[in-house]
């Protein structure tokens, strides 16, 4: 078995063997060659898995992303997608080779970290990646949507209106990435998904209405999108779903929901991306009204470079932290010193005696301040050495905004 780079001439045949890998077949694109989610693709950040014969029976690849980290540096990282291996060549260490050379080849664009959403959450942590950020599904039915009358924080002075998708692409790409910009976890969005309309809505071709807020001058602040679905044969009500809302203030959000939770005709309103710290239900005059679906891992994370990537982000607390990390995928343990002070932090390594011992792919998932380190010390997943590293653990990796992703690739 081969692991071999792939090119633009590759790209049909990758396709291809990427879709059969996973039992489906490809859909069509538009005339210019846009419309489908694997259009972004970039040929020279591909992998064929090849037989002795020469045939692709294996897939990897990445997308070339940026990454809002804590205290709001943005950060080079891969986002890898296409992974599969047909039925007829799995366990054979396809996968397994495929991973470790991607690994390398990112290592070696100089990037420090690797992203990805998993479609099986028992695959990835062998191979060092952790669940760093999560979402929820958030369904209010409308005849109790009404929205308390706040007590504080003044009253929207912007204005909306609604367009169709197609009309508003370049304001809904300025948008967003103004957005992405502030919210720890996000991932930008290339203006090529744009052009190629690759991905979900509103990006892709689907047909989409948008309702645009903007504020007391004018200048567009936050949108959502979203759809209706087939009416119900008995009550001719439909399900209205909003595939996500970008706001740029707590103000301008309630301003889109209560748009949308107003809509005519429709059963109930589906918000498919609402973190559980949101405090939309909150804002519900029933906050039982708010129904929230099962807590979905969304954005996993894989550090390449520890010292780097603690360096790169910012932090909230001073003091010092001895970790013991364990990177068995690529046969690498160290144990780094990491010191933080006025919101910067030093981490090299050290000969001390390790506060935490931890997998990579634990370090992974704490690194975003999505999940706490006294969690996975609870959990079994790290191992506290002294009474109080997991409290210390705690103060240092907290964030003042939690983590969060909409972005889908």
């Amino acid at each position: 078995m081969e692991i071999r780079a792939t090119t633009e001439q590759d790209r049909e045949v990758f396709i291809a063997t990427m879709h059969s890998a996973f039992g489906l077949f490809p859909g069509t694109t538009t005339e210019d060659g846009g419309g489908a989610w694997w259009s972004a693709f970039e040929p020279d950040r591909g992998l064929f898995a090849v037989t002795d014969e020469g045939r692709p029976v294996g897939t990897a690849a990445a997308y070339s992303f940026e990454l809002t980290l804590p205290g709001g540096a943005v950060v080079p990282v891969s986002g890898v997608t296409g992974v599969g291996v047909a039925p007829s060549h799995r366990r054979r260490g396809a996968l397994t080779a495929m991973m470790r050379r991607q690994l390398s080849d990112i290592r070696g664009r100089g990037e420090f970290l690797s992203v990805l959403l998993a479609s099986e959450a028992v695959i990835y942590r062998r191979f060092g990646y952790g669940p760093a950020t999560y979402t929820n599904r958030l369904t209010v039915p409308r005849h109790r949507a009404a929205l308390a009358t706040p007590k504080a924080g003044g009253e929207d002075t912007g204005s909306v209106e609604l367009l169709r998708s197609d009309d508003c692409r370049e304001i809904l790409e300025d948008l967003y990435d103004r957005y992405r910009r502030t919210q720890p976890g996000a991932l930008s969005r290339p203006h090529r998904w744009w052009a190629l309309r690759a991905g979900q809505a509103p990006i892709s071709p689907a047909p989409r209405y948008v309702v645009l807020h903007r504020d007391a001058g004018g200048t567009p602040d936050g949108y959502a999108s979203y759809a209706l679905g087939d009416p119900d044969r008995v009550n001719g009500s439909s399900i209205l779903t909003v595939d996500e809302v970008i706001a740029l203030d707590d103000h301008v959000f309630t301003a889109l929901a209560r748009t949308v939770l107003g809509h005519d005709l429709i059963g109930q309103v589906v918000f498919k991306h609402v973190p559980a710290w949101h405090p939309l239900r909150w804002q519900l005059a029933d906050i039982r009204a708010g129904q929230t679906g099962a807590e979905d891992d969304w954005l996993w994370v894989r550090l390449l470079d520890v010292p780097r990537a603690l360096a790169a982000r910012e932090w909230y607390a001073d003091g010092e932290l001895v970790l013991d990390v364990d990177d068995a995928f690529l046969g690498e343990r160290n144990r780094y010193l990491l010191t933080v002070r006025d919101g910067r932090a030093e981490c090299v390594e050290t000969d001390r005696e390790p506060d935490l011992g931890l997998d990579v792919s634990d370090l992974g998932s704490v690194y975003l301040g999505g999940t706490t380190p006294s969690t996975l010390v609870r959990a079994g997943r790290i191992r506290a050495h002294r009474p109080g590293a997991a409290a210390v653990a705690d103060t240092l990796f907290r964030t003042e905004q939690p983590p969060h992703c909409l972005h889908w690739f």
